[in-house]
C-alpha cells in the first residue's frame, strides 16, 4: 500500500486518541508536519501526540512563541510557522537546528515550509466536517522512514486508504 491513508473524528478527544496511536509510532528524529485551516485542530492533534509521548506539561499552541519544548519518553520540539512571513524568518529561527535526531518535531502549517523540511516525514491535514468537531484527518507518509510504517499507520483506529489514492 502506498498512498494517503484517512480518518474521521467526531470530537476532541477522538482527535486526541487519533494522535496518541500515530505518536505510538513516534521515534526519535521523526518530523510531522501538522496542515490545516484555523482551528481545524492541529493543536488538539499535538496534545494527543504529547500524551502519547508522556509529556507532563500541557501542549499549548506556539503560534506567539513561534517553538515550544517539551520533555518526555522523546522530546518534543512543538513549531508554529504561522505567523513567519519571510524566508528569512524561518532561516533566523534556525528551522534546520531546531530539527533533532533524538527529538520528535511537529510543524504547525508545516505545508507553508515544506521544501525546507526532511522529505522523510509524516505529513497530517485535519479538515472541519460537518458539525462543530467532526474532522477529517488525511495522513501522508512520505520518505522511507515513515513509507516502512504505513502498514502500522493503516491500523490506527478509524484510518484506512484513501478512496482516491494515485
Amino acid at each position: 500500500m502506498t498512498g494517503l491513508l484517512r480518518a474521521g473524528t467526531t470530537s476532541a478527544d477522538e482527535t486526541m486518541a487519533l494522535a496518541e496511536a500515530v505518536g505510538a509510532l513516534l521515534r526519535p528524529g521523526d518530523v510531522v508536519v501538522l496542515a490545516g485551516d484555523l482551528g481545524s485542530g492541529k493543536t488538539t492533534f499535538a496534545k494527543g501526540v504529547g500524551r502519547a509521548l508522556a509529556v507532563d506539561e500541557p501542549i499549548v499552541s506556539p503560534t506567539f512563541t513561534i517553538v515550544r519544548q517539551y520533555d518526555g519518553r522523546l522530546p518534543l520540539v512543538h513549531v508554529d510557522v504561522y505567523r513567519l512571513d519571510h524566508l528569512q524568518e524561518l532561516h533566523d529561527l534556525g528551522l534546520e537546528e531546531l530539527i533533532d535526531d533524538e527529538a520528535v518535531t511537529l510543524v504547525e502549517w508545516g505545508d507553508a515550509v515544506a521544501a525546507y523540511l526532511p522529505p522523510d516525514r509524516l505529513e497530517v491535514r485535519l479538515e472541519a466536517g460537518a458539525g462543530d468537531d467532526d474532522r477529517a484527518v488525511t495522513l501522508a507518509p512520505q520518505g522511507p522512514s515513515w513509507l516502512a510504517r504505513e502498514d502500522a499507520l493503516a491500523t490506527i483506529g478509524h484510518v484506512g486508504p484513501a478512496a482516491a489514492t494515485g
